[in-house]
């Protein structure tokens, strides 16, 4: 489904991302870890071609992604959906618009100006919201939301597109333990029942071995590892975070383990069956 060949970007003369290859053959959930500036976010951007790449391809199906334009590349936008570490709401508009917003490039201009959605539209927002946990929810504006519920709505406004492939960029790094747990439980849930393929940029070892099919360590813009969950060993988090790493950072720091069963009972009551 998905083969990276060779992605580089520069930036002046630093490469942010340095000639990494890696193909994913089904919808896994793929984490990429890594320190600060090793390149994983500008990656996930690439993809979403939200940033250029200076060189190389990406390939998704044999198409070139990195090749598309005008309405073919808003088109791959609308199959690869983002999720951003800072939730990107609009924090004065209720939560079902913000949740429908993720369709807003299949409508016309004046339905966009007026805030006119189809009643199929709304339905299917709230049974997303519903799947989350936060149905009740729908009608408060997003600021008045918790953080780990504001995340969940931007998962919800992802899956409204209806997206082949779910990029999450730092999901969990501003939430605390029980709700980092719950937002890494549905992204879980929807790449195992819906079959999608979600790429997760996660700054926690801890993280990566609950929850991903396959981890991929970066370091300077470079692959350093490229395993299964259970070969990230001491020796291998020495490669991919440097042997001066604080392991605070590279296993701890955001330890949803720690949630334990809280979180655990939450995600069940929140979840549906």
């Amino acid at each position: 489904m998905l083969e990276v060949k060779n992605v580089t970007r520069m930036f002046g003369q630093k490469a942010a991302v340095d000639r990494i290859s890696f193909s994913v053959d089904r919808p896994a959930f793929v984490g990429i870890i890594g320190r600060s500036g090793a390149g994983k976010s500008t990656f996930l951007r690439m993809m979403n071609r939200l940033t250029d790449a200076s060189s190389g391809e990406i390939l998704v199906d044999g198409r070139n992604i990195l090749a598309l334009q005008g309405a073919q590349k808003r088109a791959w936008q609308s199959q690869c959906a983002m999720i951003f570490q800072q939730f990107n709401l609009v924090p004065r508009m209720d939560v079902a618009s913000n949740v429908l917003h993720g369709i807003l490039n299949r409508r016309s201009t004046l339905q966009t100006m007026f805030n006119l959605w189809s009643r199929d539209d709304i339905l299917k927002a709230i049974d997303i919201l519903d799947r989350l946990g936060i149905a009740e929810q729908a009608p408060k504006r997003a600021e008045a939301l918790s953080g780990g519920q504001q995340q969940r709505v931007a998962i919800a406004r992802a899956l409204m597109q209806d997206p082949k492939i779910i990029l999450a960029d730092e999901p969990i790094a501003s939430l605390d333990p029980m709700n980092a747990q719950i937002v890494m439980d549905a992204l879980r849930r929807i790449n195992v029942e819906d079959g999608r393929m979600v790429v997760a940029n996660l700054h926690t070892l801890d993280t990566a071995r609950r929850y991903c099919d396959r981890v991929i360590g970066m370091r300077d813009g470079r692959i350093v590892f490229d395993g299964s969950p259970d070969q990230l060993s001491t020796g291998v988090a020495r490669d991919i975070y440097g042997a001066d790493a604080s392991f605070n950072e590279a296993a701890t720091s955001t330890s949803i383990d720690a949630a334990g069963s809280q979180a655990d009972k939450v995600y069940a009551s929140t979840m549906l069956a």
